[in-house]
């Protein structure tokens, strides 16, 4: 597969950008050492985000439960009166994600899993309901007519959706293994949680009164994480077949800095971890299998004199190399930042394409 691939330390400092259960940042042990962690989906939808702001032609899917609604509403574009255009949303709802009923009832018409659509499937969709439904309003095949008219749509406006996939289990023609590969992202050094206790002041309190109007705790971390990015190119042109080479490069270049600028946006108020990449290694390989540089810190980089992240790029280096010099892993392209500006680092792992 033709792969590009990016290698990323980042660090953050004080944060929670991806909490638990209990409200306190994510953690694994790795090396036998706990680590600080992001999970892959928290970072994806934080990228998928970002892509659409950078390049909203091209990403336009969006994965809601509130399916029923637009699709209602082409099919009123389409010429389909009530109640019959709620009536067919409902049952295409019911076939792609089961219906809500119990959400109708307090006047929500949702569908019970989420479902990633693009305004071009649901005009797809509705145009050929609208058709079936005009023929022959007994017709029995409208889930299957809705299935296709989805594919045919071609992801034209759907980038996101052939990079982070799909998945539709009452209806496999529709599920699509996403372009996008992703890791967990992990601090390179041990890292634990801490806890802010934290008091606020009442503003009308009387002055002779002591104590604070409310007190609290909050977890936090702070760590330089190493992350994975990939895309398979042959996989996302497949996707995307029906946009022209010039579209498909923006929405590579879309793809490349939404991964690299992202950040999630938990307590982005009262922690503003807002950060960019320390460093970033971007390869273009012609054929290979994507391999992510994390055992470079299997044993955890430990901090010194000068802190955590150059002793961390040294060892994702020395990790890259050895990749290289053992295993044969070849690439036709490698480029770096710092060591060129962010516009060059993405027109040179363009070139390739």
């Amino acid at each position: 597969m033709k792969l590009i691939e990016l290698h990323i330390l980042q660090s953050f400092p004080v944060s929670c950008l991806n909490r638990d259960d209990v409200g306190a940042p994510k953690s694994a042990i790795f090396g036998g050492a706990n680590r600080a962690r992001i999970s892959s989906q928290c970072l994806k939808r934080a990228i998928r985000e970002q892509a659409q702001e950078i390049c909203p032609p091209l990403f336009q899917g969006h994965r809601s439960r509130l399916i029923i609604g637009p699709l209602r509403d082409a099919l009123a574009q389409a010429g389909i009166q009530e109640p019959a255009a709620t009536e067919t949303a409902k049952l295409v709802g019911e076939h792609l994600a089961t219906f809500d009923k119990e959400a109708e009832k307090k006047g929500n018409l949702k569908v019970k899993t989420l479902m990633f659509l693009s305004p071009a499937e649901i005009q797809e969709m509705a145009q050929a309901l609208a058709a079936i439904l005009r023929a022959n309003p007994k017709a029995k095949d409208l889930e299957k007519a809705a299935a296709k008219a989805a594919k045919n749509a071609a992801l034209k406006d759907a980038a996101d959706i052939g990079i982070f996939g799909r998945m539709v289990a009452s209806d496999h023609s529709l599920t699509l293994e996403g372009a996008g590969l992703f890791s967990h992202a992990l601090s390179t050094h041990r890292a634990d949680n801490e806890i802010d206790f934290f008091a606020a002041v009442d503003d009308l309190q009387k002055a002779e009164e002591s104590g604070a109007g409310m007190t609290g705790t909050l977890e936090f971390t702070s760590a330089c994480y190493y992350r994975y990015a990939a895309l398979n190119l042959d996989l996302l042109q497949s996707h995307l077949s029906a946009l022209s080479k010039e579209e498909f490069k923006q929405v590579v270049d879309a793809f490349l800095r939404a991964a690299l600028l992202a950040v999630p946006g938990a307590r982005k108020n009262s922690m503003n971890a807002n950060t960019v990449p320390v460093y970033v290694l971007g390869t273009l390989k012609e054929k290979g299998q994507p391999i992510q540089l994390i055992n470079a810190f299997e044993t955890p980089v430990r901090a010194k004199n000068n802190g955590l992240v150059k002793d961390s790029i040294a060892a994702l280096e020395a990790e890259y190399k050895q990749l290289k010099d053992t295993w044969g892993v070849t690439v036709t392209g490698e480029y770096r930042i710092p060591g060129t500006t962010l516009d060059a680092f993405c027109a040179g792992l363009l070139a390739g394409l």
